[in-house]
């Protein structure tokens, strides 16, 4: 082999390396990406089951119900018609509670309508909300930036609301 003959070759052993490292990096991510959705888009276009997704919005008002042993049934809604039913094992986050903000990441059991959920999120504090679903809640008019549970229950219901600083 010639000098550059023997450059070449290192040079395409080099990119043969490259090109299967990032393949199985690519290969990686695919397997972990959950895209986001909330119950109006699961409505318009449904997931195929045993597709992981993510599913955010509201813990829907008595909704909540608890299995035996720590399984909890619960529905997640934005505020429209659309409500999903979510069943979960595991133990829930301590600000879980109905009418809250939670994110659920898991995938629909085959042949039924009910979405497993291994990972619940629930929101830290009155005013943090998921981007996605503070903006899809907002431009439904359900969410207004800096106002917590109490406030927007009393606004709905049509009572005054005191600002406060």
């Amino acid at each position: 082999m010639t000098r550059k003959q023997k450059r070449l070759a290192v040079i395409a052993g080099g990119m043969g390396f490259i090109l299967t490292a990032v393949l199985l990096v690519m290969f990686a991510f695919s397997q972990s990406v959950a895209y986001f959705y909330m119950p109006a888009d699961l409505a318009k276009t449904p997931v195929a089951p045993e597709t992981r997704i993510r599913l955010g919005g509201l813990v829907g008002e008595g909704s909540v119900v608890r299995g035996t042993g720590s399984t909890v049934e619960f529905a997640v809604t934005d505020g429209s018609t659309n409500a999903v039913k979510v069943k979960y094992t595991g133990i829930l986050p301590d600000l879980f509670r109905e009418g809250q903000g939670v994110v659920t990441e898991g995938m629909f059991a085959a042949g039924t309508n009910v979405f497993v959920a291994d990972t619940v999120l629930a929101k830290h504090d009155e005013t943090y909300m998921p981007k996605d679903v503070a903006d899809r809640l907002k431009s439904q008019g359900l969410w207004k930036e800096g106002q917590g549970q109490e406030a927007q229950g009393k606004q709905a219901q049509g009572q005054e609301v005191k600002a406060t600083p």
